[in-house]
């Protein structure tokens, strides 16, 4: 059975309730007899499967046949080879 949850429009109390899906929605709250509404809550969303990645849309054209230049692929990382400072 699906869960949903109310907010009573007078003490402001949210409570969830089991219910069916053919059962119709609360209107009054048991604990204050204030009228109750229902409550939306946001679904969650899995992206799975091809269709979904980084490398499987088409890239933007910028002249070039290569590669699109990005600045992950050109990254690269120097050290400067010094000699560390004599201890005192």
């Amino acid at each position: 059975m699906p869960t949903y949850g109310y907010e009573c429009n007078s003490c402001k109390e949210r409570f969830e309730v089991f219910q069916k899906i053919t059962e119709e929605p609360l209107t009054i709250h048991d604990g204050c007899g204030g009228q109750v509404r229902r409550l939306l809550y946001p679904v969650g969303i899995v992206f799975k499967g091809s269709g979904f990645y980084v490398n499987d849309y088409a890239r933007k054209s910028n002249g070039s046949s290569g590669t699109s230049g990005s600045s992950a692929d050109a990254k690269t990382e120097t050290k400067s080879e010094t000699a560390p400072a004599p201890v005192s």
